[in-house]
């Protein structure tokens, strides 16, 4: 299928790993010319040529975004994959012991950086009736409290695409949500990444613990999402072919969120 995105211009934040790269990686096939913003390169760009181009550039600053959007120009898609949790934030042990520095660090991630990249590069979305395209995540529909800061500051996301949709609807933008579930990124896999503790109290190798999680955390296809499914997606909705998808958020949960 020709998605015809041949010869646009996108930019992915945070698409150096995981289901950024992953995103970056779907784009470029396509014959999509990508900018990647993060604060450290990858030399996983370098496999991909002259197709993408870094801007090493902290988007949970104002002034880093504005550095991007200098940087970039004029761009038919955004991808707002910057995103996660934070150490503080994981470690405090619940809600009332996440403090605010750790609220301020989670939403500057998560939420403040779409905010400011999205509002910089606005102005060049409008004129090409680009589409600006926002990763959630279920957290943001599961109420959990030991991460009740990532979960709200997602939740927020969600709106914001709503809200550009609606308001920039006219001028031909459209924006879009997609929200994966667990997805089997490194930060995932890795012995001392997000499930390592978990895996450790449960007195399980992270493989075992992997292997059980989607009957614990009741994944209906019975695994973990791969990066390239989630790519995939994205870049269906990034494409002309969804010219009439617009401020709907779509859940790439493995069917873990069961509510209509």
């Amino acid at each position: 299928m020709d998605l015809q995105l041949k010869g646009k211009t996108a930019v992915v934040t945070g698409g150096t790993r995981g289901i950024g790269l992953a995103i970056v990686r779907a784009l470029v096939a396509e014959g999509v010319d990508v900018t990647v913003a993060t604060r450290t390169k990858s030399a996983d760009l370098a496999e991909l040529g002259n197709a993408v181009s870094w801007v090493g550039a902290d988007l949970t600053t104002p002034a880093g975004a504005e550095q991007l959007a200098g940087q970039a120009g004029e761009v038919d898609i955004l991808v707002n994959n910057l995103g996660g949790t934070v150490e503080r934030s994981l470690s405090a042990g619940g809600f009332l012991h996440i403090d605010d520095d750790a609220w301020r660090q989670t939403f500057e991630l998560n939420l403040f950086s779409a905010v400011w990249v999205t509002r910089a590069l606005l102005p060049g979305l409008l004129v090409r009736r680009g589409v600006v395209i926002s990763m959630s995540s279920i957290s943001g529909r599961i109420a959990c409290g030991s991460t009740a800061d990532y979960g709200a500051a997602k939740a927020a996301l969600t709106f914001l695409s709503k809200a550009l949709a609606e308001a920039y609807g006219g001028q031909g933008l459209r924006a879009l949500t997609v929200t994966p579930g667990i997805v089997g990124t490194r930060s995932v896999t890795d012995p001392d990444g997000i499930y390592g503790p978990s895996a450790r109290a449960a007195g399980e190798r992270i493989d075992e613990f992997l292997a059980r999680l989607p009957e614990r955390m009741g994944i209906t296809v019975g695994r973990l999402t791969e990066p390239e499914e989630i790519a995939a997606l994205v870049v269906y909705l990034a494409s002309p072919l969804a010219g009439t998808l617009t401020g709907a958020e779509y859940l790439a949960d493995g069917g873990v969120i069961k509510t209509v």
